[in-house]
């Protein structure tokens, strides 16, 4: 069976879904290929992997190992996949569990499902693995979540820097994650990690001791810059952003 693990691909504000597929083969020799336009950091996640796999006490597959990021026409970038090509390296090894319904009774003659730990394969996984296994933050951690309550998926597994931030968009449970063991644990159902509580946004902005800075915003530079040379010369934005001044295009 090839693990197929739920990421995303973030493109401007957006994050579209991004599948990731491992196909193992101890019969051939030893080696790992990613497919699928990775970038440079993608390409290297492999090395990241493998530390932060074997510091954590969980084995490397033997043999060939092939990582395919679908759509392989879409380029993907950063280190985000890092997370969840273990993740699916773990499930192709059975460290990380395939969960099917576990049969219980619920004493009316029907079965329910075993609730202890978590569907990989209905989870949306995101986060940069550092080699001793801590899993560091990322960008687009609210499209993300949004992208997974779309598809109706049960979960997202997050950085726990970013889990306040994903758990902005509700609909969706958030893990925050410190390791990768924890997320052995969470998904295995080893380890009891509530979801982050739902953020409520006006409440933090009523709250806030400070207003929401350009700094908070990544990229655009070239619009944050129009934005301050209006308000430094008390210019009217809408014309500036038109081209005839009267709030036309």
């Amino acid at each position: 069976m090839v693990p197929k693990i739920h990421s995303f691909i973030l493109q401007g504000i957006d994050a579209t879904p991004c599948e990731i597929e491992i196909d193992l083969d101890d019969a051939q020799l030893q080696k790992e290929l990613i497919v699928g336009l990775p970038d440079a950091a993608v390409r290297e996640s492999l090395e990241r992997v493998r530390a932060a796999i074997g510091n954590t006490g969980y084995p490397m597959p033997l043999g060939r190992t092939l990582i395919n990021l679908a759509p392989a026409d879409v380029r993907k970038e950063g280190p985000m996949y890092d997370l969840p090509i273990a993740v699916g390296l773990l499930m192709a090894q059975q460290v990380i569990h395939h969960r099917a319904p576990v049969g219980i009774p619920n004493g009316g003659g029907d079965l329910l499902e075993d609730e202890r730990g978590l569907d990989p394969r209905r989870v949306l996984f995101a986060g940069e693995l550092a080699l001793d296994g801590r899993v560091r933050p990322i960008r687009g951690a609210i499209a993300m979540a949004e992208l997974a309550r779309s598809m109706g998926l049960d979960a997202v597994i997050v950085p726990i820097a970013n889990a306040s931030e994903a758990s902005v968009v509700g609909g969706v449970r958030v893990f925050g994650v410190s390791t990768l063991a924890e997320v052995v644990g969470l998904v295995n159902g080893e380890l009891p990690l509530e979801p982050h509580p739902p953020v409520d946004v006006a409440s933090m902005i009523a709250l806030a001791s400070a207003p929401i800075d350009f700094s908070e915003i990544k990229g655009q530079e070239s619009v944050k810059r129009a934005m301050v040379i209006a308000a430094a010369g008390q210019h009217n934005i809408v014309k500036l952003c038109t081209s005839n001044g009267n709030g036309e295009p």
